[in-house]
């Protein structure tokens, strides 16, 4: 390994200019004009993957963007590794709002600034890296190595599930791992082990067959807007409880040792809270906000629309309001189950004044890597190794839906390894990866590997 680590040392100048070269691929999949830099993207990764001596690189083609497989498998006696990663972003805009261009890279106060810095080019670079380094200095790997980089997870992945279901045999492997979390704050390794799942749903209430005049109909009949209100008013309770009925009821409660070692972190409520510009937090009873943030469902209206929201007066009772709704959800829950129950709430506390008609949009099942499970132990040894500190646990209060793909599909526990942090501006403008963490996970990731080799 000391050979690895002054390699790392050596080329650090080198990696960066890379990784810069990577970031200026404007490669943003939920645009159509850009489909042509997706293609240059993925072509890029394969060209480096190979240029590294990685075996069998191919980009596979789907309906949407390309995904980019590579390999290395040199011991059959030695663990199999899949890493999966993501090679499209988010778009810029507003372009204004970034204090140096989105797809110029820019280094400012410790930090790389750019579209993508750690969403997720930044942290997929830092295993690319890593295979440069093991290669180059002992040609070979202390594990088998499958890689898959897709185009579309800004997008919801729509063309990856068939991909994994039709490479069943291509993709086998003893362990996934992912690096596209954060850690708990700068200077705080920490290991990721649970996800929520994710209903996502779209209210919409009907009322009267047409717009109406409010001068002429008001008073008859009930306004979908405000029947909507006392929908949504309806579904927690006082004490910030869900009020859906079974909601809770295959909810799995935190341990003792989950609560105490949450109890332990560095967190400061008045803190978090000066940071988001409000005056008190609010949340579920009973639990704290790190509980309520990683272990325990939540439901949230994400949009509502209806009627006349233009400049200017216009007097309308409209025939339609609508909202769109989702319930982050925790282990042992079932997507399906409280989609369900959802709309059977909906549809009996709606007024019958009103139609109230109910769409699922999107299920995620929550997701949970076991604590003692080998891929977590040799990944707490190596981020302790790379930064030098005992990392801490914790849970994600947002979903990675390819997770759950690889238990039900491929059989595989997922290691979340990410590097990122939470102010990093992911999605936003100024997204930056912190170099510190960049050049640690660089060493973690060759020590993981070392790690799960053994």
């Amino acid at each position: 390994m000391q050979e690895i680590i002054s390699y790392l040392e050596e080329n650090k100048n080198r990696f960066l200019l890379e990784l810069k070269e990577f970031l200026a691929i404007p490669s943003v999949s939920t645009k159509p004009e850009n489909k042509p830099e997706m293609q240059r993207c993925a072509e890029w990764i394969a060209r480096h993957l190979t240029a590294l001596q990685m075996q069998n690189t191919q980009i596979y083609e789907t309906a949407g963007h390309p995904v980019v497989y590579s390999e290395w498998l040199g011991d059959h006696a030695k663990p199999t590794v899949l890493l999966y990663g993501h090679y499209d972003v988010q778009p810029a805009e507003p372009l204004e709002l970034w204090t140096s261009p989105a797809f110029e890279a820019t280094i400012r106060d410790g930090n790389l600034f750019g579209r993508g810095a750690t969403d997720d080019k930044g942290q997929v670079f830092i295993h690319f890296k890593t295979l440069e380094a093991h290669l180059k200095t002992s040609k070979n790997l202390p594990i088998n190595l499958k890689l898959i980089i897709e185009g579309e997870e800004e997008i919801g992945s729509p063309h990856l599930l068939p991909f994994i279901e039709k490479n069943k045999e291509l993709l086998k492997a003893d362990l996934a791992v992912i690096s596209d979390t954060p850690f708990f704050a700068k200077e705080i390794p920490s290991i990721t082990y649970g996800l929520r799942g994710i209903a996502y749903m779209q209210l919409e209430v009907v009322g009267p067959n047409r717009d109406l005049h409010s001068g002429s109909y008001g008073g008859a009949v009930h306004n979908p807007i405000q029947a909507l209100a006392e929908i949504i008013a309806q579904l927690h309770d006082k004490n910030g409880r869900i009020a859906i009925p079974g909601f809770y009821d295959e909810v799995r409660r935190l341990t003792r040792k989950e609560r105490e070692a949450y109890r332990k972190l560095p967190w400061s409520d008045a803190k978090y809270a000066k940071d988001l510009g409000l005056k008190q937090l609010h949340g579920e009873n009973g639990y704290t906000t790190l509980e309520r943030l990683w272990a325990r469902p939540t439901l949230d209206c994400h949009g509502i629309w209806g009627g006349y929201i233009t400049e200017g007066t216009k007097t309308v009772i409209p025939s339609l309001a609508a909202a769109k709704i989702s319930m982050r959800l925790v282990p042992d829950q079932q997507p399906d189950k409280i989609a369900q129950r959802f709309e059977k709430f909906v549809k009996k506390i709606a007024p019958k004044t009103v139609q109230a008609r109910v769409q699922c949009l999107n299920l995620v099942e929550p997701a949970m890597t076991p604590i003692d499970s080998p891929g977590v132990k040799a990944a707490l040894a190596a981020l302790e190794k790379g930064f030098g500190k005992k990392p801490l646990y914790q849970r994600e209060g947002g979903s990675i839906p390819v997770v759950t793909h690889f238990k039900k599909i491929l059989g595989l526990d997922t290691v979340l390894l990410g590097f990122g942090l939470p102010d990093e501006n992911a999605h936003a403008p100024d997204e930056f990866i912190s170099l510190d963490n960049f050049f640690g996970g660089i060493k973690a990731i060759s020590y993981f590997y070392e790690e799960l080799g053994k």
